[in-house]
């Protein structure tokens, strides 16, 4: 049909406009929010009933249009909730989360309609069209860069750590956030809200929205067999106060078969019907949630409502599928609308909230902080008593907790186990029995869930709202909770936002672990992040004592949008630094530990901390045939690669800080360089990359049980005779 020449300017791209709707005349002739309002007044109005299914209906035709013009994307599954959105987005609901990265689409629609999208310069539903899934546009899945969105959204399972932690920040906040039918079967999900709660009874300000549809990506979902008071049961079993269902099937006027129905094909009295039921239990919902209760909304409609298909069919498009095939513009035109009512849903969407997402939401203001004040760095005196680096920096974090009320440590496995008990005894532990023998209550600011995906969770979950936060693991069991960091540090890196930095220490390397054998034996995890630096905002730190993991972590507590891992050993171990050579090191990558000379050089570039044992004693082995050597600790192995090796400059906040070739000379240069680590040999990438000398690598090759870490290091040929036999080799 072709637009009308009273089109708003919003509308330029849409293909199809109704000439007129049903009900429009009755109850379209005003918005349902009220000049000066941010919600409708009352549910049971059919004005503000029927504007919300209007609502409901431009979702569905903007997000099968904006994926139809590119022949790719998500439309079924959002599809089936947008109900639900349009109905928080009416009672003033716009702090909306999604554990489901395919609800982009419908997501992009949403915060397009209330003119978020307008600050990326997204003004109309055409430049909506030719910038979804475009570089510097609306990315395929949800990320950091969308104005008006709390979250992203990839791997499922997910985003309830980021609504939660959202509010755990913003108290008086209600945070809903949907939770995919086929993603419900992730784990992790009703874990985290079962701990969550436990720990923070009190935090209850956000709501889960399952979208229990009944198909997942490519087939039925796993809980489709379910019945309604199974589902119920099932959420009241892991804890859950209350559990609100509204069953599409209930309002069914036109005799749909099967358990999962469309509401889109209602006539217009059982719309009506379903979704004043829709707005009241919403409502019920969000007030269950703000007043203490751990409430959960069930919405149960058939995936691909109102869209091109239906079930498993309906959930992404495929080439040929575009906004000229007869089944795309059969639904465009069934759920468009007339120009006078795009503009009513618009005006509604304005007011609701107070205005956009994009200057209302949580996420689009900076967080304050509290200031730390002087941080209680002690140094060491080298060649002094050995010490544990951990504990040295569990002393710091006592004092970031301290100075800072939301700060949160999270670890699955004990801080006890990994040298930082005084981190327990100076924040205790987050655990609704008080003891203090074991340094726990209810107010604690460690949080201990066995479970790595918690961990990571809550912890990065805040970093990302803006609050500060440390995650501790065993380095072999992280593994379980990468994902989720992951997926925080790239959206920090794409973030609209200055941030606190998502900062984690890894304890208990592998070279510590000889008698628990493989199991704790995983350095491997270090080529996760050996490929996340050339992210650009990823920073993994080897300090190589207790001086130098203080200075780590002062400059990690001082930088914003960057991912942080710090690794050290839990062992008492010699102090070979001063704070000012870390601090070089922070800029420059590594820094000279120590230098022999000799009429030639073998470069020792060595990651860790328990590795320089060896270390140490092949120089001396080589002095004592009268050949030179540098051991260079490398601290920062980021700042070693090239400039143009590393995404930096594609980030937010960007980080240019390389070493130059000629610095990199100066630091290495020598006759031979062996590079060693105990860990992943792809850290060292960055050194084998720009090193022009004859040169190899010593590094983590499998996990065995041995008596001791000296032990464990010569299964692996990290032993001072095999780095004396590869040097002298190599020097010819």
């Amino acid at each position: 049909m072709a637009a009308p020449s009273t089109l708003p300017a919003f509308c330029e791209g849409i293909d199809h406009f109704a000439e007129a709707l049903t009900g429009f005349a009755d109850y379209g002739n005003e918005p349902a929010i009220a000049p000066g309002q941010t919600a409708i007044a009352a549910v049971n109005d059919p004005e503000a009933i029927y504007q919300t299914i209007l609502a409901a209906d431009a979702l569905r035709y903007l997000t099968l249009q904006i994926t139809a013009s590119k022949q790719s994307g998500h439309p079924g599954g959002f599809a089936s909730i947008a109900d639900a959105i349009a109905a928080l987005v009416m009672l003033g609901h716009k702090n909306i989360l999604t554990e489901v990265g395919h609800h982009a689409p419908g997501f992009y629609s949403n915060v397009f309609l209330d003119r978020s999208l307008e600050q990326m310069g997204i003004a109309t539903v055409q430049q909506m069209r030719d910038r979804f899934r475009e570089t510097d546009g609306l990315l395929g899945h949800l990320s950091g860069q969308i104005p008006g969105l709390l979250n992203p959204a990839g791997p499922l399972g997910q985003g309830q750590h980021f609504a939660m932690a959202a509010a755990k920040l913003n108290p008086g906040i209600l945070f809903p956030v949907t939770i995919g039918d086929g993603g419900l079967g992730e784990p992790y999900i009703m874990s985290s809200f079962g701990h969550f709660n436990t720990a923070f009874p009190q935090v209850t300000n956000f709501l889960p929205v399952l979208v229990w549809n009944g198909y997942s990506q490519e087939h039925h979902s796993m809980v489709s067999t379910k019945g309604n008071a199974e589902m119920m049961e099932y959420w009241y079993g892991n804890g859950f106060d209350e559990v609100v269902l509204v069953d599409a099937k209930e309002f069914d006027d036109v005799g749909q078969r099967g358990d999962y129905v469309d509401s889109t094909a209602f006539n217009l009295r059982g719309r009506m019907r379903f979704m004043e039921v829709l707005l009241h239990k919403t409502q019920h919902a969000a007030t269950f949630a703000l007043n203490g209760k751990l409430t959960v909304l069930i919405v149960k409609q058939l995936k691909g409502a109102g869209v091109h298909k239906r079930g498993a069919k309906a959930h992404n498009l495929y080439p040929g599928d575009s906004v000229e095939k007869d089944y795309i513009v059969k639904a465009l035109k069934a759920r468009s609308l007339t120009p006078a009512a795009w503009e009513l849903v618009r005006t509604n969407y304005e007011r609701a909230g107070g205005g956009a997402a994009a200057q209302t939401v949580v996420t689009e203001m900076v967080r304050t902080v509290p200031d730390l004040g002087q941080l209680p760095l002690t140094e060491y005196a080298v060649g002094g008593e050995k010490k544990v680096a951990t504990t040295a920096m569990g002393e710091l974090v006592v004092h970031v907790g301290q100075q800072d009320p939301s700060f949160i440590v999270t670890n699955a496995d004990g801080n006890a186990a990994s040298g930082i008990n005084n981190i327990n005894i100076g924040l205790k532990i987050l655990h609704p029995t008080p003891d203090e023998l074991y340094f726990q209550q209810p107010q604690g600011q460690v949080y201990e869930p066995l479970s790595e995906d918690a961990c990571a969770g809550l912890a990065a979950g805040q970093a990302l709202l803006g609050a500060r936060s440390l995650w501790c693991s065993y380095e072999s069991f992280v593994i379980n909770g990468l994902p989720i960091w992951q997926t925080v540090t790239q959206a920090m890196a794409e973030l609209r936002r200055p941030t606190p930095a998502t900062i984690c220490l890894f304890t208990a390397g592998a070279l510590e672990q000889g008698r628990n054998g493989w199991t704790h034996q995983r350095p491997e995890i270090e080529n996760y992040f050996a490929a996340m630096m050339r992210n650009g905002n990823v920073f993994p730190l080897f300090p190589c004592d207790a001086n130098s993991i203080q200075a780590c972590y002062e400059w990690a507590l001082n930088i914003r949008n960057r991912g942080v891992t710090i690794t050290a050993s839990k062992s008492p171990l010699p102090i070979l630094s001063t704070f000012a050579q870390t601090r070089e090191a922070l800029s420059n990558g590594g820094f000279v530990l120590q230098e022999i000379p000799g009429e030639k050089t073998v470069v020792f570039a060595v990651i860790g901390d328990m590795t320089l044992i060896p270390v140490l004693e092949a120089a001396e082995q080589l002095k004592a045939q009268g050949i030179g050597s540098k051991i260079v600790s490398i601290i920062s192995p980021r700042r070693l690669y090239r400039s143009s090796d590393v995404a930096w400059d594609m980030c937010s906040e960007p980080d240019d800080g390389f070493l130059s070739d000629a610095e990199f000379a100066t630091l290495f240069g020598g006759d031979v360089l062996l590079g060693v680590t105990g860990g992943s040999s792809a850290m060292l990438e960055p050194v084998m990359l720009r090193s022009t000398a004859p040169r190899d690598i010593f590094a983590w090759r499998r996990g065995e049980t041995a008596a001791n870490a000296a032990a464990v290091m010569a299964i692996n040929g990290l032993t001072a005779e095999a780095f004396v036999k590869r040097a002298i080799a190599l020097l010819g």
